[in-house]
């Protein structure tokens, strides 16, 4: 286990480090037992085009709720015929979701903040734990501008969750606008429904299109005050 003996090694510097440089250093010493996680934001794919240039077949999962946007799949697809790679993918467990939605119906999300939660922890943060259950590091395109809960991220955390692997954060400082510059300066593939007002992408039955002057993550769970809003995939004690 990765304990903060290890997190007191890793150089200060990297914090104010560029993001090719922490995912340099993060290469350097976990390949290849470092995965992306990625739900195919515009920031995961900056995030894997960026170790792409690092590593020939970057390590590569995603987490199928069964709710998402069928332009999501599509970009999955071409995400794979651009880089070569193959993607793992993670499903919950099928009797986890039978019991849940019999006991609580399809849509349960919306009767309130505890069971949105249960159903995030069944189709997204358990299937984490398997798709991390043999590698010592992960990288994410978390930003802190993001949302209120983001704001103390770090570029390198210990992630106790995980059982004190390391989890890598390398665009923590960048501004929406810059993950959009390179987007557009490399010709990435991106999800087509950010044209059409969405700000942040998630399961479509909790996921809507914002206004100009709304924050990122305002049409997830908008339902919700903004600090509850996190599916439990990245918590910080």
């Amino acid at each position: 286990m990765i304990t903060e003996k290890l997190l007191s090694r890793i150089p200060s510097e990297l914090e104010g480090a560029p993001a090719e440089e922490v995912l340099r250093w993060a290469v350097e010493r976990f390949h290849p037992h470092i995965k992306l996680a990625c739900s195919f934001s515009a920031e995961d794919l900056v995030v894997l085009d960026l170790l792409a240039q690092l590593v020939d077949k970057p390590q590569v999962f995603m987490l199928d709720t069964g709710r998402l946007h069928p332009e999501t799949y599509d970009l999955v697809d071409r995400v794979r015929a651009r880089y070569g790679i193959e993607i793992e993918v993670y499903f919950p467990e099928a009797r986890a979701v039978e019991r849940m939605v019999r006991e609580h119906g399809v849509n349960l999300f919306y009767q309130s903040v505890e069971l949105r939660k249960l159903c995030c922890q069944v189709r997204k943060v358990e299937p984490l734990r398997r798709a991390l259950a043999d590698t010592k590091a992960w990288v994410t395109g978390l930003r802190r501008e993001q949302s209120p809960t983001r704001a103390r991220l770090r570029k390198v955390e210990i992630d106790e969750t995980h059982g004190g692997i390391v989890k890598v954060n390398p665009l923590a400082d960048w501004a929406r606008e810059e993950v959009w510059r390179y987007v557009k300066e490399h010709n990435l593939p991106y999800n087509a429904l950010y044209d059409r007002g969405y700000k942040s992408i998630g399961c479509a039955p909790c996921t809507r299109p914002v206004g100009p002057d709304e924050p990122e993550r305002a049409g997830r769970w908008w339902w919700e005050s903004p600090e509850t809003k996190e599916c439990g995939l990245h918590v910080r004690s």
